[in-house]
C-alpha cells in the first residue's frame, strides 16, 4: 500500500534535571523542537523516554504535558501496558487514553512471557482489546524486556479488528516489512512506522507510513526530509547520501543512548541535561568525541543536501 504522505514519529526523550526529577520546562522545548522540525506525530512514554524508570503518575503527567504543548497540532501516541494481569493493563490503557492520546501503544513483550507461544500472546491481546472497548491501539516491538515480533499474519488479524491503527516495527527485515504492510489493506487508518534506518528508503518505498527512530533524537529535520524526499528522482544522490549517513552511524547513535542523544541536542542549543535514570553505560571522553564528530559530519551533510 503506497501512501502519499510519509511521516516522522519521534520516540520522545524525557529530560531530567541533574537531581533526576523530570524537567518539564525542557520537555516543552523538546516537544516544540520536534514540531518545528516537521514531525507528523509524537510517541511519548516509550523506551527512549525511559518509560520503565518512570512511575505511573509520572508517565501520565509526561503524556499530559506533551499533549498540552502540542495543542492538537499533531496526534500523540503513548505506551499503556507495563505487564501484570491483563485487567490491570487494561485499566492503565484507559488512563492513558483519557489523557487525549490518538492511540495507546501495547508493548508486545509484556503481553506474554518469552517462553510462551504466540497462541498465548494472541489470547492476551484479544482479551486486552475486549477490555478496552473503543480505544484505538497500537503495537511497539520493544526490545525490553525482550523483543517479541509480530508475524505478518498476526498483524493482519489485529488490524482487521478495526481497533489497531499504529505499529512501530523493529523486525530489521525489509521482506517482513513488505509482508506486514498487507495489514494496512484492512484499515486505511493503520500505519506501520519503521524503526530500522539501514533500510529506511526501501521501507518508505515499500509503503510504510513513515519512520519512528532514535536518529530523530539527534537530527529530526533529517528524518523529516527523508520522509518527504525519499521518492524524488531529482534528489537521488542526496537521498543516497542521507541513507548512507544513517547506515554508517548506526552504532555511534546507539552507544550509551539516550545520553548521547541528549548531549547532541546540547550542540543544537537545547539546554538539556545528559542525566538519565536508566544505566546505559559510561559517557566517556571517547564517546563524547564520537558525538562531536557525528555532529560535525551531519553539519556538512546538511549543507550538501540542503536540509
Amino acid at each position: 500500500m503506497e501512501q502519499k504522505n510519509k511521516g516522522f514519529i519521534p520516540v520522545m526523550l524525557t529530560p531530567f534535571k541533574n537531581n533526576g526529577d523530570i524537567d518539564y520546562d525542557i520537555l516543552t522545548q523538546l516537544t516544540e523542537m520536534y514540531l518545528q522540525a516537521g514531525a507528523s506525530g509524537l510517541f511519548a512514554n516509550c523506551l527512549s523516554s525511559e518509560m520503565f524508570e518512570l512511575q505511573d503518575e509520572e508517565r501520565l503527567q509526561v503524556i499530559k504535558h506533551v499533549i498540552k504543548v502540542v495543542n492538537g497540532a499533531v496526534p500523540v501516541v503513548a505506551t499503556g501496558t507495563f505487564g501484570g494481569p491483563i485487567a490491570a493493563q487494561a485499566d492503565f490503557v484507559k488512563k492513558v487514553h483519557d489523557t487525549g492520546t490518538a492511540a495507546v501503544i501495547a508493548i508486545t513483550s509484556l503481553l506474554a512471557d518469552q517462553n510462551e507461544a504466540d497462541a498465548v500472546f494472541n489470547d492476551h491481546i484479544f482479551e486486552l482489546i475486549n477490555q478496552t472497548p473503543g480505544i484505538p491501539l497500537g503495537f511497539y516491538e520493544c526490545p525490553v524486556p525482550y523483543k517479541r515480533l509480530l508475524s505478518p499474519q498476526q498483524l493482519i488479524d489485529l488490524v482487521g479488528t478495526g481497533r489497531v491503527i499504529y505499529h512501530k516495527d523493529t523486525c530489521l527485515d525489509i521482506n517482513q516489512i513488505r509482508l506486514k504492510l498487507e495489514a494496512g489493506k484492512a484499515n486505511p487508518a493503520f500505519g506501520l512506522y519503521d524503526a530500522y534506518m539501514v533500510h529506511a528508503v526501501e521501507s518508505l518505498k515499500a509503503g510504510s507510513a513513515g519512520l519512528s527512530c532514535i536518529q530523530g533524537n539527534f537530527f529530526p529535520e533529517m528524518v523529516v526530509w527523508l520522509c518527504n524526499s525519499y521518492n524524488n528522482e531529482s534528489l537521488g544522490q542526496e537521498i543516497a547520501m542521507v541513507q548512507q549517513f544513517l547506515t554508517d552511524n548506526m552504532e555511534v547513535m546507539h552507544n550509551v543512548y539516550p545520553v548521547v542523544a541528549k548531549y547532541c541536542l546540547t550542540k543544537r542549543g537545547l539546554k538539556i541535561s545528559t542525566t538519565t535514570r536508566r544505566n546505559v553505560g559510561h559517557f566517556s571522553s571517547a564517546v563524547r568525541s564520537q558525538i562531536e564528530h557525528l555532529y560535525t559530519d551531519y553539519t556538512h551533510l546538511q549543507n550538501r543536501v540542503g536540509i
